[in-house]
Order: structure tokens, then sequence, then C-alpha cells
């Protein structure tokens, strides 16, 4: 067996079903590790064994690096440091396209090279550098482009109903840890890749606001809307990965979130797109959920402006050109052709030239000097099927992607934090419904300590049972 292979293999078939089972969230396994009552080996064994009895079935991972994981666990056993590392000890998914170490990055595609990197994107080096170890790369489309999770390399299935997708573009990511093959994973938000698939598949994703993680994604970061941030199933999780990817200690305890002014709106920003009613009641249970813990909530809904989806479009559709131009085009899908051939059109036209970051956030701030927080829908309606939608035309694609996800790309494109976490469950289904909270610049962990308020309130299951 090579390292680069899924399921982990053979070779640690004894090992991985005798393993210890590590505790279940990051900060339990770093707890205990740190404690001494619990090695890396044992943690990442637990993973593995894990990963091997599922990941044939959910499909997240790319790469499983077995046998380097474990090296790197008992490397990280003999540190001087071990009992001061935050995350030590904890097993962690790599969205395949950031450059890990040693393996290829991909970005879900054939046109792209299988050399290994030279070394970690920024991100995965703190990740490590603070006790984390890499377990394997997750599955991503073809050069991240959209939100359905597939492609030559294979399909991400939803954990909790394995006919859907995991979303996308950090599908794969998500799908390991909702399946709880690991307890967080890191991913990127471009449009709402982070966002999309964590509200497909019951975690938290926190996409932080610009400058507060390094960024560093493909050529130019699709415009500066990308950013790197947490997927994980609590929001102590998802706080303890950002503090360490934002190269920060996070504050002791959560900012105060006491009588907090707050906007419910069920509107889609992108005129003509609906909600359905499942996400729609979501924000109304949300609501309810947050006038019981004591905040001011009005239904109220921001000034989206009309021209919001042609920007989006524009930008979404260049920074796949950008992305594409030094690829064999032969190799890439016909879905992602077009998208690019797209996007190089309309690079030519004014959308691209005016700053609507700027012009967005000036309409936007007055509402959000009224309202400290905005709750509004994860998505507009569940996640489509999950299929070779790589196969498919463009007009399809891009069709299937804008009613099932509009609600995610404003904040991409002001730069805003955002969160999505669970809330209930879709009818009918055991599959989870999600909603998102939004915050002006630097207030990451104002959205942490109200998502943990209201995973208090209304608890979620944290992983799919497979």
């Amino acid at each position: 067996m090579t390292d680069a292979v899924t399921p982990a293999g053979a070779p640690f078939a004894a090992a991985l079903t005798s393993a210890v089972r590590a505790p279940e969230t990051a900060a339990a396994v770093a707890a205990a590790v740190r404690a001494g009552t619990l090695a890396p080996r044992e943690a990442v064994l637990a993973s593995l064994a894990r990963i091997e009895a599922l990941d044939s079935r959910v499909g997240a991972f790319r790469v499983v690096r077995a046998a380097r994981a474990l090296a790197e666990a008992d490397a990280l056993a003999d540190r001087a440091d071990l009992g001061r590392l935050p995350l030590a000890g904890v097993p962690l998914a790599v969205k395949d396209n950031l450059p890990v170490r040693g393996e290829s990055m991909r970005v879900g595609t054939a046109a792209t090279s299988c050399a290994p990197a030279d070394a970690d994107h920024e991100t995965v080096a703190r990740l490590r550098a603070a006790g984390a170890l890499v377990v394997g790369l997750t599955h991503v489309p073809e050069l991240c482009v959209f939100g359905t999770t597939d492609g030559v390399h294979g399909i991400a299935r939803n954990p909790w109903d394995l006919s859907r997708t995991a979303g996308g573009s950090s599908g794969g990511s998500a799908a390991a840890v909702a399946a709880g093959m690991v307890p967080v994973a890191l991913g990127n938000d471009g449009m709402g890749s982070l966002r999309i698939p964590a509200a497909n598949c019951g975690v938290i994703g926190l996409k932080p606001g610009y400058g507060r993680v390094p960024a560093g994604i493909g050529e130019g970061d699709w415009y500066g809307m990308a950013e790197n941030g947490p997927l994980a199933t609590t929001s102590e999780d998802a706080r303890l990965v950002f503090g360490v990817l934002a190269g920060e200690e996070a504050p002791a305890g959560n900012p105060d979130t006491t009588g907090l002014r707050i906007a419910a709106s069920g509107r889609s920003p992108l005129a003509g797109v609906p909600v359905t009613r499942p996400y729609a009641d979501a924000v109304r249970a949300a609501a309810r959920l947050l006038v019981d813990d004591g905040h001011r909530v009005r239904h109220d809904d921001p000034p989206y402006p009309l021209s919001l989806s042609a920007t989006a479009l524009a930008r979404w559709t260049a920074g796949t050109a950008k992305d594409a131009a030094d690829l064999d085009p032969e190799l890439l899908a016909a879905r992602t052709r077009r998208h690019a051939a797209v996007g190089r059109l309309l690079a030519r036209t004014p959308l691209l030239r005016a700053d609507h970051r700027e012009l967005l956030r000036r309409r936007l701030t007055p509402f959000f000097e009224r309202y400290d927080v905005l709750v509004m829908p994860a998505l507009a309606r569940r996640g489509p099927a999950a299929a070779p939608w790589h196969e498919r035309g463009w007009l399809r694609n891009v069709a299937v992607n804008t009613a099932y996800a509009p609600t995610t790309p404003p904040w991409n494109l002001a730069g805003w934090p955002a969160l999505t976490l669970p809330l209930g469950t879709l009818p009918g289904s055991a599959a989870p419904c999600a909603v998102q909270l939004v915050t002006r610049p630097g207030g990451e962990y104002r959205l942490l300590a109200l998502a943990a308020r209201i995973e208090t309130r209304r608890p979620w299951a944290r992983t799919a049972r497979l």
C-alpha cells in the first residue's frame, strides 16, 4: 500500500480495529493528549479506522495519509511542548486545493500536476504547529467551481443522506467531519464553499472576514472573495481552530452576546430565486430561540442591490478563468471550460472594474448599524442528488447551484464574516436543515458565541449514523 490511496488499507487493518477510540471533539482529543491519557497515535488510529469503515460509501477523501500521519503522530508525541499545544493530536482533513508538504494537490481535476508540494500552505502549517495531524486530503469539484463535489477523482456524498451531494466545494471536508472520520477539517469559501457543504452535512462552517486568516487560494483568491476557515461539529471546536488559523489565542471567554439587536430575514439575496419553506421556517425557529435567549429580534431584510447576481457571476467565472489559464483545456470538464470562457468574456466588461466590495459595504452598512447580527437561510433548498454533475452542461450546473445556494455570495463580495450551523431537520428526513449568521468585520467570535448559545438551547446530532 502507498499512502496516496483510499481507504487506509490492509497493513493497518489489525491496528485499526484494535485502536483506542479517541474522544469525539477536537477540544476533547487535544485535552486528552495534553493530559497524557491519549497518545497522538491512538487518536490517528481511531480516525483511520473510521475512514476505512465508512469512506467507501461517503467518498470524502482523495488521499489518506495513513503511514505518514502515524509517523507524524509519533514525532508529535516526542515534542517538548506537547502539553501546551491547542490542537495536540487532533486528526485533521485538508481540502485538496491547499498544498500539503509531500502530497500532490489536484484541485479536483486531471489537468493539475501529480508532483508533491514542497511546503505546506500557511494555514496548514499553523494547524500543524498547533499539534494537528493531517490524515488526508479531501475531494473537491474541479477547480472548486461548483456547489456539488464530484469529478474525475470521485463523488462526495452527504453522510446523512447518501443519495444527496455533500455540497461544494469543500464537500469532502464537510462529509469527513459529519461522518466522524475527523473532528475538524480545513476548507475555504469563495462563494459559499464552506457554508454550503456545512449546511448540507449538518456541521458548522465559518467563513472569516477578509484578511483575518491567510488566503492564498488559487490565482488571486477569486478577486479577493475566497477565505480559508474551519468545519467542525461544535462551536467550541470551530472557535479553537479559527483562533489557530488567525494566528491568535482565542479569547478566554465568549464576547458578550446579551441583548443583541438581531435581524431575521427569510429573503433570498438574488432576485427571483425563492427560499423554500424548510429553510424559511428554520430562520423563524432561530428567531424564536434568540428571543427566548434575551435578544431583540426583528424581521427585516437587507437592502441587496439588484445587480448582485451579475456581480457575483462575473467574479465567480472570472476567478475560474484565472485558475484555468495555465491548464490544458482538453483535460478540463466541459462545464469548467465554459465557465472559464464566460469569465474571460465578463472580464472585459465594467463588471470587474468597479469596486463592488466598497459599493456593497456602503449599501449594507446602515442596515448593520441598526443590527448586530443577521440571521438568514443557509440554503434556499436541499442539496441536489449525488451525481456526476461534472458530466452535465454548464447552464444546468449554474441553474442548480443558483437555485439551491443563493444566500452565501453577498458575504464573500462584502468580505464580512458569515457562519452556517445546523438547526432542525428537513421534512421527512434525518438530514439537517441550517441557518446562517452574518455580522460586521471583526465579529467572528461574536458569531461563534451566538452559535454556542443556539447549540446549548437546541443541540444537534454531531455525526451521522451510517
